[in-house]
Formats: C-alpha cells, sequence, structure tokens
C-alpha cells in the first residue's frame, strides 16, 4: 500500500471540513432561489364556467408555510379546487385522502374514473359530521402526463421518468 503525503492529507482533510462547513450555505442559498420562483399562473376557468381564488383556509395556511412550492384555492361556484404545484419531487404533495383524513373526514367508495374528457382522477368520498363530498384528483407533469397516485408520481418524478414542474389538482363538490 502506497503511503500518503502527511502534507497531502491534511490539506484532504482541511478541503473536506470546509466542503462540510460550507454546505448548508448551499442549502440556504437553494432554498431563497426556491421561494423567490414566481407563483404560477393559475387556471381562470374550470369546465368552462369562471374561478375565483379563495383564501386558504386555517389548515391549508399552515401546510403552506411549510410547502417547497404554491398553493391555490378556487372556486367557480359548484365545486371547490386545490392547486399545488412543485418543481422538486416531495413528499409534501401527498394524497388529498390524507389532508380529509388530518382534519376529520372518513373516506369511502375510493376508485379510478374517467371525465368527460377521459382524464382519469382518483375519486373519493369523504364524510364528516353529515357533510359529504366528492373529491377528486391528479397531478399532472410539464409534458402532460398524469398520475392519479401521489407514490407512483413521487418516484417518477424522483427518478427522473416525469419532468416538473408538477401540478396537483383536487376538485371537492357537496353531495
Amino acid at each position: 500500500m502506497r503511503r500518503t503525503e502527511p502534507g497531502l492529507a491534511r490539506l484532504g482533510i482541511v478541503l473536506g471540513l470546509t466542503a462540510c462547513a460550507l454546505a448548508p450555505l448551499g442549502r440556504e442559498a437553494d432554498a431563497g432561489a426556491r421561494a423567490s420562483v414566481a407563483a404560477p399562473e393559475w387556471p381562470v376557468a374550470w369546465e368552462g364556467r369562471p374561478l375565483r381564488p379563495l383564501a386558504l383556509g386555517a389548515f391549508e395556511a399552515r401546510f403552506a408555510e411549510r410547502f417547497p412550492g404554491h398553493i391555490a384555492r378556487m372556486t367557480d361556484g359548484e365545486h371547490t379546487l386545490v392547486l399545488r404545484e412543485v418543481r422538486e419531487p416531495t413528499r409534501m404533495l401527498h394524497p388529498a385522502a390524507d389532508c380529509y383524513r388530518a382534519i376529520g373526514y372518513s373516506i369511502a367508495d375510493t376508485r379510478l374514473e374517467r371525465d368527460g374528457q377521459s382524464q382519469l382522477w382518483r375519486c373519493f368520498v369523504a364524510e364528516r359530521d353529515g357533510q359529504r363530498l366528492r373529491v377528486c384528483e391528479r397531478i399532472v407533469d410539464a409534458k402532460g402526463e398524469a398520475f392519479t397516485d401521489a407514490s407512483s408520481w413521487f418516484w417518477a418524478a424522483a427518478l427522473g421518468q416525469s419532468t416538473g414542474p408538477w401540478r396537483a389538482v383536487t376538485v371537492a363538490r357537496a353531495l
């Protein structure tokens, strides 16, 4: 085995420690760059009806503070849409059913459905205190490929098989 010169070994250690010390600065710069990404252009209509923005609810606002992307809540008067957009894979883009469960809804009748444009959606019924909602969701990538479950989207995005930005669309209406 070949011996390393003591000066070279010390230089290697110093460079390694310097890289470790500066690494957090790079992460902060990345976080700043993410925060400075302009909000996406959200749709202005849903199924031909104009959308108007809604304020985020308390639960959504708390979640949005940590969310690594943008969130918008809108209505066309019949449906409530929650739009989430991210530019990198994240586990914080989780299924809408998890959100509804977290705020006390029970989830039933989960299934895949096609809409009038033959787009595939994951849909379920959420119920709490006698209020029933039909909720459908999908995630669409920059090329228009859609995912109906967050896990398959995450792994496709993380493995470079899907390119962002990605938009998760969750649509709820009262039953």
